[in-house]
């Protein structure tokens, strides 16, 4: 008897120390500390018409250019905020500050950008193609959307410059300031 109560003390005794852990095992690392620095902003994904955005497309310090479409483009004026601004939103009477590039759907060629020319464009929204003004509308200084503007809304079916006739047109718009 006492044989089975030592062997069932050994047993018991084998079972805590494997519980508890053996000396030589490594142990696990400390888990990381919570990170009090908030989250990068990251870019909405594409809503349907809206191709993909190149660069890292919430920093509004750096120009960013649609891609080429997929699919079908759309034959209604598309919006879509990446960043939302917090200033006054424009109105189909302002003039506008705007940093942009745009791009044709087709092929993602920049036919236009203010990027390149080092400075935001200045323009009154009575005075440029309807899906532009229709899509800068409602926007927020300090913010950036993307406009897919389908061709009876731009320059339809006649060429502009370096626009083919009948082009789907890609805008990726920063609203600097309003001029009232």
């Amino acid at each position: 008897m006492r044989r089975s109560l030592l062997t069932a003390a050994a047993v018991v005794a084998v079972a805590v120390v494997a519980a508890c852990g053996s000396p030589t095992a490594p142990e696990a690392p400390p888990a990381a500390p919570a990170s009090s620095a908030p989250p990068a902003a990251s870019a909405p994904a594409p809503a349907p018409g809206v191709p993909a955005l190149t660069g890292n497309p919430t920093d509004l310090t750096a120009e960013t250019q649609a891609q080429a479409g997929t699919g079908q483009p759309p034959s209604k004026l598309v919006t879509q905020d990446i960043v939302v601004g917090s200033g006054p939103a424009a109105t189909p009477a302002d003039t506008v500050d705007v940093q942009y590039t745009g791009t044709l759907y087709s092929n993602g060629t920049v036919f236009d950008s203010s990027w390149s020319r080092g400075e935001p464009a200045t323009f009154p929204l009575n005075g440029v193609v309807p899906g532009f003004a229709q899509g800068i509308e409602g926007m927020q200084v300090g913010g950036r959307r993307v406009l897919v503007i389908p061709p009876a809304l731009g320059y339809g079916n006649r060429s502009s410059g370096p626009i083919p006739g009948g082009s789907t047109l890609v805008f990726v718009v920063d609203l600097v300031g309003i001029n009232t």
